[in-house]
């Protein structure tokens, strides 16, 4: 809540009035109406958002595995250049979910932020590569942001999202391989 321009005396600013806090009932407890960081809060399962959304995104893994088979040889270089962004993208989505945990924290651990980092590097790298071997790359990138989630996400409260997350990146790394088979 932004501070008032002026005080009843209209001398200066003025901070709102702390208010009531009402889940805790009004037993007189206050809140700041401004929170500050919080613990992490234990995460519950995926919506069914989440989970039609995690799917519709294989969406262009499938396609572009495929098409990497299907299209004629003119049209080869643009279904690999397009299916080697979509995993650097994906892949670099996965390192930003670990800077969201330790945004989250006044004292996270540097290694979140660090990952963090580590897959957008790579997919970049990558998405440079000829395709036979920048889809590999990815296709074992998506794996390995899997494996260190598997440690990282019970400490954060986002266990729960592990079972969509392994099914997310098999397709998705299955995907980049079988690309990489066809270019």
């Amino acid at each position: 809540m932004p501070l008032s321009s002026a005080g009843a005396n209209g001398l200066g600013p003025v901070a709102p009035p702390l208010r009531r806090c009402r889940p805790c009932g009004d037993n007189g407890a206050r809140f700041d109406p401004e929170p500050r960081l919080n613990p992490v809060p234990s995460a519950t399962l995926p919506t069914a958002a989440a989970l039609r959304l995690g799917h519709a995104g294989l969406l262009p893994f499938v396609l572009g595995a495929a098409l990497v088979w299907l299209v004629r040889p003119d049209a080869h270089p643009y279904v690999t250049a397009a299916l080697s962004a979509y995993a650097a993208v994906i892949v670099s989505f996965l390192g930003g979910i670990h800077w969201g945990f330790a945004m989250r924290q006044a004292d996270a651990p540097g290694s979140l932020a660090g990952w963090g980092v580590v897959p957008s590097l790579v997919a970049w790298v990558a998405v440079v590569m000829p395709p036979y071997a920048g889809l590999i790359v990815l296709g074992a990138m998506l794996v390995a942001c899997y494996l260190v989630d598997r440690r990282v996400y019970p400490a954060q409260g986002a266990a729960a999202w592990l079972t969509l997350r392994f099914r997310l990146t098999a397709v998705a790394s299955l995907s980049c391989f079988i690309g990489a088979a066809g270019s």
